[in-house]
């Protein structure tokens, strides 16, 4: 899959790269990325939530009353869940959502979800971007000169750039990741990747395995 390399003002450099079809041309599985892209959700919630247990809440726990003769219902004490204030039944109790998944399927899940993008035509290379300070307004022009500053644009750097990605951080519709480090929630919610010229050239010429 050849892709043109556009310069930061969106212009053709008359250069190009092949992007391997193992990773960008498969036959995208939609219930992988389902899987992958709910284990990566589920990874985020603390879950520590908690309720309080009959045990845990305030209240004295002498019996109301005799258990026969007033012609009432039979109670215990005032901590019963039954009455405003008494313990919750079955409540939550802290505990992780996290699950696993096997690597095979999570690499599967990234490939397919780069060759959703492919096939939308939603993956755009651009010569390396080098800031000498931080500069919001700089990346912003970038975006606009690419045609995506109205969309969510997901920029991949082959490594770590504190100026640029301190100058990503404050716009609002994107978002910056190291190449090593993206996954397929990210690349799902992008409206538009974004690669770098050079971590472009990493996805060339690794293994799909290594991409």
């Amino acid at each position: 899959m050849q892709v043109e390399v556009l310069n930061i003002k969106g212009q053709k450099t008359g250069r190009t790269v092949e992007l391997p079809e193992e990773v960008f041309g498969v036959e995208p599985n939609d219930h992988v990325i389902y899987l992958a892209v709910k284990q990566y959700l589920a990874a985020q919630r603390q879950g520590t939530h908690k309720v309080k247990t009959r045990a845990e809440v305030k209240g004295a726990s002498r019996k109301l009353h005799k258990q026969k003769g007033t012609g009432g219902s039979r109670k215990g004490n005032i901590r019963n869940p039954l009455y405003k204030g008494g313990g919750t039944i079955f409540g939550p109790k802290p505990h992780g959502y996290d699950f696993k998944l096997n690597r095979k399927v999570k690499d599967l899940a990234k490939i397919s979800a780069l060759s959703h993008k492919a096939k939308d035509a939603a993956i755009v290379i651009v010569e390396d971007i080098n800031l000498e300070t931080p500069k919001t307004k700089q990346v912003v022009d970038v975006m606009k000169g690419l045609n995506v500053a109205d969309k969510k644009a997901l920029l991949i750097l082959p490594e770590y750039n504190d100026n640029l990605y301190l100058s990503t951080r404050n716009v609002p519709n994107v978002a910056s990741t190291l190449l090593a480090d993206i996954n397929t929630y990210d690349i799902v919610n992008a409206d538009v990747l974004v690669l770098t010229e050079n971590a472009a050239k990493i996805f060339a010429d690794n293994e799909p395995a290594q991409a």
